[in-house]
């Protein structure tokens, strides 16, 4: 009876331990769905947010140029077409620029080598203007991200660099301080781009 009831026991004691194994599994196979249904959720608000910041952007330069005189400006971009984002031209003047616009929080802003392509492509299209220009304009929001939805207070800063045609077209990316660099074979090269003095009011600021 005492050999019965030991077998009995260790059988039973078996079971939970078996149970209480699978239940942990079957615990950790329903928790971990949820964190990636979470950070994909997180991914889309934060992509969503990014293209609100940029069709913003882009709608400011354009009310922007329409409100100085002699100025006329469309906004043109969308991400499947390959087209500037903002297309200004003053005819009295003789003036086109096309505008690529890129607005954020964090301490650097961005631009694709292509992007920079398509712009240069579109103005040497419109050959009639005398002063044809590819513009990157961008804008640094006031607040700085510092982690997951956590931000800190800075100045808002604005830069409008004119590209420089001699140069290799390559990915690029603009500082908070307004320094531009090349970004070759993953290697950072700065290369000094001219601000263009605008027709109407900016928080423009030269590098600092």
């Amino acid at each position: 009876m005492k050999s019965y009831s030991v077998i009995t026991y260790l059988t039973i004691s078996n079971i939970v331990n078996n149970l209480s194994l699978r239940r942990k599994s079957e615990t950790l196979t329903i928790i971990k769905p949820k964190i990636i249904k979470k950070t994909k959720a997180n991914n889309k608000k934060a992509a969503r947010i990014r293209r609100q910041r940029g069709y913003q952007w882009e709608d400011t330069i354009v009310k922007r140029f329409n409100g100085a005189d002699k100025w006329k400006a469309f906004r043109l971009g969308s991400p499947s077409i390959a087209l500037p984002d903002v297309l200004a031209v003053n005819t009295e003047d003789s003036i086109i620029f096309t505008i690529e616009a890129k607005s954020g929080t964090s301490t650097s802003l961005p631009v694709p080598s292509d992007q920079i392509e398509r712009c240069l492509e579109w103005i040497k299209t419109f050959d009639i203007y005398k002063k044809r220009n590819v513009l990157l304009a961008f804008k640094f929001l006031s607040k700085k991200r510092i982690g997951l939805g956590k931000y800190e207070s800075r100045e808002l800063r604005e830069f409008y660099k004119i590209w420089d045609e001699s140069q290799e077209i390559t990915d690029c990316v603009c500082t908070y301080e307004g320094k531009f660099f090349a970004k070759i074979q993953g290697i950072r090269k700065e290369i000094f781009l001219k601000e263009c003095n605008m027709p109407f009011k900016t928080k423009q600021r030269h590098s600092v």
